[in-house]
């Protein structure tokens, strides 16, 4: 059973549809990263879903009560922005028990948490995010990734059924956020938490999620594991997006397409006919002059692992390709070029 549905869940503001008619689920302990450029409707998916933005059309349940009029402190929702949020008066433990004033009471419950209580209840989710003894510390003299742990222990104190995160490490250098969201994805597995996350860095959603959910102009252009969704993007768009440019229009039958760079092999039961075709930089193999298509080397960067490549082949538009550090060649040097079919992917949708 799915602990958050959405069905056909429309927002408008005037004329433009930030939420186009969306259907999504999410499974208890399962965690979602909604990927998606500026405006493509998933922040305000994140706030429709809080209770913080009205839909105009279809509901939103959890656990599969209708959240139609319930207010943002009965939801049984967490939710971590990108700023943090943080109360500059309060240390750091009045920041984390600020978040227990959001837990719905229950029967037989007093309304308010002895003081007792509250203190072991902070200690504790300060030693679960990795900051014991940070209690009297004051929020203002914290690094950014300490912020961050502690607006996620005020954002899990209530103990939500579903914990929402706005662009969670936004902020953070990019060494920081790669060392966190492996321990957030460690954290919510230990605790079973069901996290649903809207981020626009696709490493961060793959690191993060089950499931990656690509939004583009407030409707869902894809859907699936990360892995599903890197090897197969559906669309154009989502393999743009996720940042491949070798994209030509095709034409695929007989186990090879026609493409503006000369007829190139295809995997075995691709779609047939006129469609868009993607060849994944690992697919380009960079040979010696006169194997091949010919093609000329317009820029190398250093990437760590490999150097990328950009090709000028004799027809068609700049090729994207990836080598070893060893065996790159220079800028203005003359290449072969072959293509992987196992790296070539004909995409079901132009769209």
């Amino acid at each position: 059973m799915a602990l958050l549905e959405l069905e056909g869940v429309t927002v408008r503001f005037g004329s433009r549809a930030a939420l186009d008619a969306v259907d999504l689920k999410v499974a208890e302990h399962e965690i979602v990263c909604v990927l998606g450029p500026s405006g493509s409707g998933k922040s305000t998916l994140l706030r429709v879903v809080a209770g913080l933005q009205r839909a105009d059309a279809g509901r939103v349940l959890l656990a599969g009560a209708d959240q139609a009029g319930v207010p943002v402190h009965r939801r049984g929702v967490g939710l971590m922005f990108q700023d943090h949020q943080l109360f500059p008066h309060r240390d750091v433990a009045g920041n984390v028990a600020f978040g227990l004033r959001m837990r719905p009471h229950r029967a037989g419950e007093t309304s308010r948490a002895d003081r007792g209580e509250q203190g072991r209840r902070v200690e504790e989710l300060l030693e679960l995010v990795g900051l014991p003894g940070a209690q009297r510390r004051s929020v203002a003299a914290l690094s950014g990734g300490e912020q961050q742990r502690v607006a996620l222990a005020r954002a899990l104190a209530p103990e939500p059924q579903l914990l929402m995160l706005d662009e969670p490490l936004g902020q953070l250098d990019r060494g920081l956020r790669e060392r966190l969201v492996v321990e957030l994805r460690g954290l919510f597995g230990r605790l079973g938490t069901t996290v649903l996350a809207v981020t626009h860095d696709q490493g961060e959603a793959f690191a993060l999620a089950d499931r990656v959910v690509v939004m583009s102009e407030g409707r869902i252009a894809q859907t699936g594991t990360p892995l599903e969704v890197w090897q197969r993007p559906a669309s154009e768009f989502v393999a743009r997006f996720l940042g491949f440019d070798n994209v030509v229009p095709a034409t695929v039958g007989g186990g090879a397409a026609d493409t503006p760079w000369g007829r190139i092999p295809v995997p075995d039961r691709s779609p047939q006919g006129a469609r868009m075709l993607l060849v994944r930089p690992s697919g380009v193999h960079v040979v010696e002059p006169g194997r091949g298509s010919a093609a000329t080397v317009v820029s190398r960067t250093f990437r760590g692992s490999h150097v990328a490549l950009r090709l000028r082949p004799a027809e068609g538009p700049v090729l994207e390709a990836e080598c070893s550090l060893r065996d790159a060649p220079g800028e203005g040097e003359g290449v072969g070029v072959v293509f992987a079919a196992d790296d070539v992917v004909v995409l079901e949708s132009g769209a």
